[in-house]
């Protein structure tokens, strides 16, 4: 029960950090919440924002580490401890030392392994067996603070992003507090990082990234597919329909196709670097999911019309 005594100023704006909150918020006294404001034009959700005003939390805006610095020095909070997650501003030494016990970040994989903006994706994009989520004491670097602990999860073998996501914030929950209060009272001693020189990086995610290039081998092409689903969704053309491919299966026999060649029975077959694809679920841009089978009934005829579609072209 000592963890409901603990007050907090909570750093974050995506969804991630909105579920976070809206989880601490039972368990933690939030002080405050920071986040960025909504930007110009943007007529969707803001969640950490539409869920502080739903549950009458103070809210702060800022678009920068200036902003911020601004913020802590203007304002009389009596948190002793910030927690910041999904937040996309970098933080300030003189931020974090205006806390008593610095900033704890909860950070969606095992550290040094994916510092950076999306280790989710990375995790997958990878190959990698397993991921986890990392507690640190930040500093001003990238993901570089001492560690308060961690703790790994498995990756499936069908898992996307968004599953995968949504483990990783149960975890995250779970170790803020587990591991808050013990940090708090001296029972946890952050340390560093082991093997910071074996750093990897991630970065934001963005569209282009998620263009199939057919020239890529098989499996490659399949973990992006898992990969960019929420977002982007991993696209292709398919004769002159823009598709978002959403489930294939790799095929070790390339089927004697070219890269981004198709072979079309019953089933829809897309040659790789290496191997094929067969393709599951498919969406063509703009309208709803479909069965393959009924993509082939009703595009098949433009796919057989072009043999060889080129890796970049979807834009």
């Amino acid at each position: 029960m000592a963890c409901l005594m603990t007050k907090i100023i909570f750093f974050g704006t995506g969804s991630v950090a909105a579920s976070s909150l809206d989880f601490l918020r039972h368990h933690f006294d939030i002080e405050a919440v920071i986040t960025k404001p909504r930007a110009p034009g943007h007529r969707g959700s803001v969640p950490v924002e539409e869920l502080a005003i739903e549950h009458k939390l103070r809210i702060h805006f800022t678009e920068s580490k200036k902003g911020l610095d601004n913020i802590i020095a203007t304002n009389e909070f009596s948190s002793t401890v910030g927690i910041v997650v999904d937040f996309g501003i970098l933080i300030s030494q003189t931020t974090i030392d205006s806390f008593k016990f610095g900033i704890i970040n909860s950070h969606f994989s095992l550290l040094p392994e994916w510092r950076g903006a999306d280790p989710i994706t990375y995790s997958i994009l990878s190959g990698q067996p397993k991921t986890g989520v990392s507690l640190m004491v930040i500093d001003a670097g990238l993901d570089t603070g001492k560690l308060i602990t961690y703790r790994s999860l498995s990756i499936a073998s069908n898992e996307t992003t968004g599953s995968l996501t949504a483990k990783l914030i149960d975890l995250s929950n779970s170790l803020l507090t587990e591991f808050l209060p013990r940090y708090l009272s001296g029972d946890v001693i952050p340390k560093n990082q082991p093997h910071p020189d074996r750093a990897t990086y991630s970065h934001k995610i963005s569209k282009i990234d998620a263009e199939i290039d057919w020239r890529e081998p098989a499996e490659v092409i399949e973990r992006k597919i898992r990969a960019y689903q929420p977002w982007p969704k991993a696209r292709t053309l398919l004769g002159s329909d823009k598709c978002i491919i959403l489930e294939a299966e790799v095929m070790q026999n390339n089927m004697g196709l070219e890269p981004g060649a198709v072979a079309v029975s019953k089933e829809l077959f897309i040659g790789c670097g290496s191997g094929s694809l067969r393709i599951e679920r498919i969406q063509p841009l703009g309208k709803k999911e479909m069965p393959v089978k009924a993509f082939l009934a009703g595009y098949s005829s433009g796919l057989l019309n072009q043999e060889v579609y080129p890796p970049s072209t979807f834009n």
